[in-house]
């Protein structure tokens, strides 16, 4: 018999690619807890989510009581509120549970273009993560090559492929599993950790590709095995 999914929160989930996320996982049939600033604010998007999925489990909590309720935490915020989200939810995170960080240092950050992006000190936005969390804490990058909208729109049938980064390969093999869950979403291990700043510059890429042709491209690598894990 298959183990039940642990629930997934998703600090961030009132966001388009947040809620695109928990949408995906509800319909796969994956727990799911949307987690905002606001339990309120999250509490609505649960109900909304619930009005689509009818058959979703899903809750909305305030993000540091959302954070504990699942071993793969994921972050799905603006740059922008990325280190004063972590800086909150230190007091939550525990040893052993897994960030997926899908942050991008995008210049819109700073008032800049979206096609650009800005410089993080420690490399990427997923090793100022790895930084901030508490000790313990695993993070893995990924999910910054997805469309909000195309995830959001559950009529749409996906397929392309989710780039992981980290330094724990078991952390990166859990993520994958819950990721191939989801219907025409394949995960790829991408490296270590330090190579996340390389995928996060796919996304203002993309961005600029996708004004261009006025669509929604994704990335879908050449060459692997249809289950390269």
């Amino acid at each position: 018999m298959t183990e039940a999914p642990s629930p997934v929160p998703i600090i961030g989930g009132t966001g388009a690619l947040g809620f695109g996320l928990a949408a995906r996982l509800a319909t796969a049939g994956v727990p799911v807890v949307i987690g905002s600033r606001s339990a309120e604010s999250a509490g609505e998007s649960a109900s909304r989510l619930r009005e689509s999925v009818p058959e979703s489990q899903v809750e909305g909590l305030e993000n540091s009581d959302a954070a504990t309720r699942g071993p793969i935490v994921v972050l799905s915020v603006p740059f922008r509120a990325q280190s004063e989200n972590l800086t909150n939810l230190k007091t939550v995170l525990q040893p052993g549970q897994i960030l997926l960080d899908a942050t991008v240092p995008l210049a819109a950050a700073v008032s800049g273009k979206a096609t650009r992006l800005l410089g993080v000190p420690q490399g990427s936005a997923a090793q100022q993560a790895q930084e901030m969390v508490p000790e313990g804490v695993i993070v893995v990058s990924g999910l910054h090559t997805l469309a909000a909208s195309l995830l959001g729109d559950l009529s749409h049938d996906l397929n392309e492929d989710v780039l992981l980064t980290g330094d724990v390969k078991d952390a990166k093999r859990q993520v994958a599993e819950l990721i191939a869950r989801i219907p025409g979403l394949r995960p790829i291990d991408c490296g270590r950790l330090e190579t996340a700043r390389l995928v996060e510059g796919l996304t203002p890429l993309l961005i600029s590709v996708n004004v261009r042709h006025k669509t929604h491209a994704g990335v879908r690598l050449t060459g692997l095995p249809e289950q390269p894990w």
